[in-house]
């Protein structure tokens, strides 16, 4: 098998053409404990790598990218940015081979490349980041479980230097449209590393609170407003008994769709923009406005069809 050699920041190491014929999809593989299987994260950016073609679909942009939670909302789309620029896209996963499946077709043949990994294993989670030269960290839940910390399910104990985006509380919200934060990460992958180690607040041209964004839903999708406001005292008090059992009984408590603690701590603090952070304007980005094409895809949620819906009349 023929070996090319790739140089990744002050490191170079030889690796071979087929990762899957490496890293086999496999419900009993997890990686090899090895000590070349350590995260080779570039410490310069990504702007040195070679390219070839027109920078589209069947290019080669030079990036092996590691999308931890490729499978969720966030990650489809940077995996779609990733992939039509003619990079090489790792996919972690640790369910069902089905669950990365619709982002093979995102990418030309054999740049999507699926990996079954165990967060919990060390060895498992370096060799997924073994032949990349970007990891991005894009996993990421509002509430514990018995089985997951919030520790555990972010990998901070494993991705201390990963680009990690992380959600943040929400009172005022600045709404962005996930096309243009999966833009932003491409972006500063492409530069000639400019923006490693900085902090960038991406956030979009308009500040809402939670009831004005409700409201906009609403008139929409044509419904009649339907919502209870719950003072924040009697929230955290629904949602505490919840966190007190977590790991005391035998059994799993069930998903806090309404009443989440964490989340109504975090409703309780504005999310906006810092006024001296970093912005999309830093990286030549201007964001969509929520109104419009972000928001579209509410229509199909009016009752009887796009023209149709319970306050039709009174428009």
């Amino acid at each position: 098998m023929q070996a090319i050699t790739r140089r990744l920041g002050h490191q170079s190491f030889k690796s071979s053409t087929s990762i899957k014929s490496i890293y086999p999809i496999s419900d009993h593989y997890y990686g090899i404990d090895h000590e070349r299987f350590v995260s080779t994260i570039a410490t310069k950016g990504v702007g040195h790598l070679v390219r070839k073609g027109t920078g589209g679909r069947s290019s080669v942009s030079g990036i092996v990218a590691t999308v931890f939670g490729a499978t969720g909302f966030l990650g489809r789309y940077v995996v779609q940015q990733l992939a039509k620029m003619g990079s090489q896209v790792l996919v972690p996963f640790r369910g069902s081979e089905d669950c990365p499946r619709h982002l093979k077709l995102m990418g030309d043949l054999g740049q999507i490349v699926p990996m079954k990994f165990n967060p919990r294993d060390e060895s498992s989670v370096k060799a997924v980041m073994a032949r990349a030269n970007v990891v991005i960290n894009l996993i990421g839940r509002d509430y514990e479980t018995r089985n997951y910390s919030y520790e555990e399910v972010h990998l901070l104990h494993l991705l201390p230097g990963c680009l990690d985006v992380k959600q943040l509380p929400k009172k005022r919200i600045q709404p962005v449209y996930v096309v243009d934060v999966a833009s932003a990460l491409t972006t500063a992958l492409k530069d000639d590393g400019t923006s490693m180690g900085k902090i960038y607040e991406l956030g979009g041209p308009e500040i809402f609170t939670v009831h004005e964004l409700a409201e906009i839903m609403y008139d929409v999708i044509r419904e009649w407003p339907r919502y209870v406001n719950v003072p924040l005292p009697i929230a955290k008090a629904l949602a505490t008994p919840r966190e007190l059992f977590l790991n005391k009984v035998p059994f799993p408590l069930p998903k806090p769709e309404m009443f989440n603690l964490d989340q109504i701590h975090a409703f309780a603090k504005d999310t906006v923009v810092s006024e001296n952070a970093l912005t999309f304007n830093d990286l030549g980005i201007v964001p969509h406005k929520l109104k419009g094409y972000p928001i579209e895809f509410l229509i199909s949620y009016r009752k009887g069809g796009p023209q149709f819906g319970s306050t039709i009349s009174e428009k």
